[in-house]
């Protein structure tokens, strides 16, 4: 690309030493032979302590934390850097914090609450010691020699599996200073590719790379592009839809929490590739802190020259504007999102035109996830056979999942496409916690379904997923152990499908409404119905999946069409329990609070009352000092008798 005859506004800086066309080879070599490698920090000249303070450790106590960090630092009277990361991705052994002395490794502690700061402190600086939970050492340079009481975190069950592109340095980095990231390589792709290739080159490298959209349909995303590069507008936009609804999900939020930067540089290359000079990131306000460290970052970034008008001399020109959302489910959907940001109602509209000709403002428009632009960095400009080499034929390079649920290790995993489901639930989480047994996994959230038992093996890829009835997904994983109801699981999605619906198209509000329905007489006991109610019930039964396949055909949107997948993938596979509940009004699982049956033992009970005076429906009888009796048709199973009774005279049958 040729140059422009006028002056970069940021040269003579380190940014235009560092990325502009005639970067100052000599500069930038010392800066990362100098500065550069002391703010990668992988050996200090101080105590350093990092502390995990994404939304996952501040809610586990990483705030007090840190609090006694810093006293006991003061205490000491020593000089110490004390950096906030964000998730390393093991969410469940927050609080976490590393600590790295000079001429030696860093090392991770786990479940690091207030009073296990300082006998930690005491016993790694005045000892030399490692005291508390360890999870590994990180890998250091040659000159620095490993601990020997500290195996690799990277063989930990949880990472050793793990494939980790774009969480690779989540955790590690602080999120915040642009220094630090420019330190591990940070921008150095998008001077690359602005500067040594066309946009039409950039979109052809995304193409070969097999990158298909993260965020759950799985399109090509080089092809997506291409549309709207080649659509002649004066006016183009770039989306990054990091509203994330799915119930489990928290990939986009820790992704932008721990390395925002990541993102930044990847909307510039995706908007690069489009033509775009204008992109928006459309988060929910429900995500404070990651709203927080994105705004920062954009402003370092702008301060920088890396975003505004002709970036690092290129011609090249990009805003990024964040937009908070309310937090409406249906505006994860693409034409539903734009009406959000135009200042309308979010609600989605037929398709044709598609957004690449007719988006944003009626403008060519490109939508793309967190994680599918936390990738380019690692594509371009010419690192596409890489990610292609990665991963199964159809389903190219790493994919994010947010394992939480029934499951030992909960936290954000990042595997090679091919990776199988036991891997990921068994492996990388550790199985069910308490010797529990398996029973399903819920993946791609309300528009996913549930992998059971006998398909564990599955491997993870876009098209496999589909055999089993589940998809991809944005990479919500929720595991269910055997004592999960798959009914009420179903009437959880469905219930949640239902009041998120925008209520435009009637197949979805009123389908779902009726569905939900179905699903609630099911799972309430014979006590609670009166009329006609039990033919009703098992009227809407026998409609139940002929119901589900009109709503899946004629919603109006992506969110409507797969809204019966809950209920249609539980009912393939569980289908045993749904005829239990049905016929012999019993939940095999023991979670449908209405449907569990309460007796008295006759012989444990002494006539104390405590049980009969705290029954909300006088379906208690007997006299003091007498064996009592349920009356099973006035008992609505609210469990008050439970836990009255002292003795356990009170016995619960599933």
């Amino acid at each position: 690309m040729s140059e422009r005859a006028q002056l970069h506004p940021m040269e003579g800086t380190l940014s235009w030493r560092l990325f502009g066309p005639r970067s100052d080879a000599q500069a930038r070599e010392s800066w990362y032979s100098g500065e550069g490698v002391a703010l990668k920090r992988e050996a200090v000249e101080r105590l350093t302590l990092y502390i995990g303070a994404g939304t996952c450790g501040l809610g586990a106590g990483a705030g007090e934390t840190l609090k006694a960090v810093k006293r006991e630092i003061k205490a000491r009277g020593i000089e110490a850097d004390i950096i906030e990361v964000g998730c390393v991705g093991l969410c469940s052994a927050e609080p976490i914090l590393d600590a790295q002395r000079p001429g030696q490794p860093r090392v991770s502690f786990a479940h690091v609450t207030h009073d296990k700061v300082k006998p930690i402190l005491d016993a790694l600086l005045d000892r030399d010691q490692l005291y508390g939970e360890v999870l590994g050492q990180y890998d250091a340079p040659p000159s620095t020699p490993p601990r020997r009481d500290a195996l690799p975190i990277s063989v930990h069950p949880f990472f050793r599996a793990q494939h980790r592109r774009v969480l690779s340095r989540c955790g590690i980095i602080d999120p915040v200073d642009i220094h630090a990231y420019i330190a591990h390589g940070g921008f150095r792709a998008l001077a690359d590719t602005i500067h040594q290739r066309t946009p039409e080159e950039a979109c052809e490298a995304v193409i070969e790379s097999g990158l298909r959209g993260r965020g759950g349909g799985g399109f090509p995303t080089g092809v997506k592009w291409r549309f709207a590069l080649k659509e002649g507008a004066d006016q183009k936009y770039l989306i990054c839809n990091a509203d994330e609804g799915d119930p489990g999900a928290f990939m986009d939020r820790a992704v932008i929490e721990g390395d925002p930067y990541r993102l930044i540089e990847g909307m510039a290359l995706a908007a690069y590739a489009i033509g775009a000079t204008k992109a928006y990131v459309y988060i929910r306000a429900e995500y404070p802190l990651a709203i927080a460290r994105l705004r920062r970052a954009l402003d370092q970034a702008r301060a920088w020259g890396l975003l505004g008008a002709n970036i690092m001399d290129s011609g090249f020109d990009l805003d990024v504007y964040v937009k908070e959302g309310a937090g409406a489910f249906v505006c994860g959907e693409e034409t539903a999102l734009i009406h959000s940001i135009e200042g309308k109602r979010g609600m989605p509209r037929p398709r044709p035109p598609f957004p690449a000709s007719r988006g944003l403002f009626n403008c060519p428009t490109i939508i793309n996830n967190v994680e599918t632009l936390a990738n380019l960095p690692d594509i371009l400009p010419d690192r596409a056979a890489e990610m292609a080499a990665l991963g199964t034929a159809s389903s190219k390079g790493t994919k994010v999942f947010a394992l939480s649920g029934k499951v030992k290790h909960t936290g954000l995993v990042e595997v090679e496409m091919g990776t199988t489901v036991r891997q990921i639930v068994m492996e990388i989480g550790g199985g069910c916690p308490n010797g529990k047994a398996f029973k399903a996994a819920q993946i791609g959230g309300p528009s996913g379904g549930c992998i059971p038992t006998q398909h564990l093996d599955i491997e993870v890829d876009y098209e496999s997923l589909k055999t089993v009835g589940a998809m991809m997904g944005s990479g919500g994983l929720v595991v269910m152990d055997e004592d999960t109801c798959m009914v009420d699981v179903a009437k959880f999605f469905m219930d949640f499908i239902q009041r998120e619906s925008c209520g435009k198209c009637i197949p979805c509000r009123e389908g779902t409404r009726r569905m939900l329905e179905i699903l609630e007489q099911i799972t309430r006991r014979r006590g609670q119905e009166g009329g006609f109610d039990a033919l009703h019930r098992m009227q809407g039964v026998a409609q139940l999946e002929k119901l589900a396949g009109v709503i899946a055909d004629t919603s109006l949107c992506g969110l409507g069409q797969s809204a019966p997948s809950p209920v249609l993938s539980t009912l393939r596979f569980f289908r045993d329990e749904y005829e239990a509940h049905v016929f012999e009004r019993r939940c095999p699982a023991g979670a449908c609070e209405a449907l569990k049956r309460y007796s008295i033992i006759e012989e444990a009970c002494v006539g104390c009352t405590l049980c009969k005076k705290a029954c909300p429906t006088d379906a208690i009888l007997g006299s003091r000092k007498n064996p009592h009796y349920i009356i099973e048709e006035r008992c609505i199973g609210c469990g008050a008798c439970l836990d009255a009774c002292r003795l356990d005279a009170v016995a619960v049958a599933r």
